[in-house]
């Protein structure tokens, strides 16, 4: 799939492709602002993003309940309390020595690619990777990083591709160099959620412990990798120095990440983390509410990849919708709905009236479906009839 342009991709990913779900006149104004302010205790179900965001009061709420459970106790500058509690957790899941919260996956990405490449100027990654596109050029004009980028437009490149690349760099360039770090992201938002394929990055990471090479896993998504694929988050990163997971996408958090690594690496970040301005007082809410959701998610997975094929299966059998997963994809498949039936009027029809929320553009035939915990919030026929509802 053809990779969007970086000026754009918020608009067009997330939340931000509500604009385009809903055109810019009053009434579609009006129904976006409703599907923003949506209470969770309307349950309801949405059909982009990779996990439930809650709204304010619900998130107080979410967090009320978790702290009647076990008494949330608060941090100090990401020291103590329920910070270190999550870091913990994070530690076992990854098998990592160390791990740190970060207020943000770029802080993340860049100290991680900046302190593993050291002196060396040279970094190689995905040109469709976030932190080739979308993080502010921070590795060249902040840590003064040559970002070299591989398969553009591509998921992933493999060992072959990073042989020649590296070839071309000692022969090519007028300042030669070592390479400092390769950095891989998976899964990839920009080529909608398809994951770097485990044998190649089982290879590559072989040739750059070889080389003496360190490995940064950008993995903001991995435990949807890791669902989806069936390799576990600890295997994933055995291949890597150094992971990032981020704690909202998929984990309730209203924002943050977590860095994990070898002991020596980690212990170099708070100051760093206080160097570039993100030492924040208290992380306490995201932390509580990452260690809230992370209790039973990956049971919720299992049983949220369960309930995707099934509800695939169904929603085909109605005549005129075809739902499909993409090559090499994780939870998000796409849906073609046949010339004579109107996207536009599904997707209202599925909120109004359903409690559904999904994006279809205007005029389109065909658009991405994202598949996540919330589709456990209703039986398999509830959702299917009310697809089949709203395509007549």
């Amino acid at each position: 799939m053809k990779s969007l342009h970086r000026r754009f991709f918020l608009k067009t990913s997330g939340l931000g492709l509500l604009p385009s779900i809903f055109p810019f006149s009053n009434a579609a104004a009006a129904v976006a602002d409703n599907i923003l302010s949506a209470p969770q205790s309307e349950k309801l179900i949405k059909f982009f993003g990779d996990g439930e965001m809650f709204e304010p009061g619900d998130y107080i709420a979410e967090l009320a309940k978790s702290h009647a459970s076990t008494a949330i106790v608060k941090d100090r500058y990401g020291v103590g309390g329920v910070v270190t509690e999550l870091e913990k957790k994070f530690i076992a899941l990854t098998g990592k020595e160390a791990a740190i919260f970060m207020p943000s996956g770029t802080m993340a990405n860049q100290l991680a690619i900046a302190v593993l490449s050291g002196q060396k100027s040279k970094v190689l990654l995905q040109e469709t990777s976030h932190v080739y596109r979308d993080e502010a050029d921070a590795a060249q004009s902040v840590f003064g990083k040559r970002l070299i980028p591989l398969a553009k437009g591509e998921t992933y490149f493999n060992l072959e591709q990073l042989k020649e690349t590296i070839s071309a760099i000692k022969t090519e360039e007028a300042y030669g160099g070592e390479i400092g770090a390769l950095s891989i992201e998976n899964p990839v938002r920009r080529t909608d959620g398809r994951v770097f394929p485990f044998d190649e990055i089982k290879k590559i990471s072989s040739y750059c412990r070889d080389n003496n090479i360190t490995l940064h896993l950008d993995g903001a998504r991995l435990f949807i990798a890791s669902a989806w694929k069936g390799i576990p988050v600890k295997e994933y990163s055995a291949y890597f120095d150094t992971v990032y997971i981020s704690l909202y996408k998929y984990f309730g958090a209203s924002g943050g990440a977590i860095l994990c690594g070898p002991k020596a690496i980690i212990d170099q970040m708070p100051e760093l983390i206080k160097v570039h301005g993100g030492n924040i007082y208290g992380n306490w809410t995201n932390a509580a509410m990452a260690l809230h959701r992370l209790e039973g998610f990956e049971e919720r997975m299992e049983q949220t990849i369960m309930r995707t094929k099934e509800l695939t299966a169904e929603l085909n059998k109605i005549a005129g919708i075809k739902v499909a997963p993409l090559d090499g994809g994780t939870n998000i498949y796409s849906i073609t709905l046949s010339k004579n039936l109107n996207g536009r009027q599904m997707r209202n029809r599925l909120y109004k009236e359903f409690n559904i929320q999904m994006g279809f553009p205007e005029g389109a035939s065909q658009a991405l479906i994202t598949f996540n915990e919330t589709i456990l919030y209703q039986d398999i026929s509830f959702i299917v009839n009310a697809f089949r509802k709203s395509i007549t």
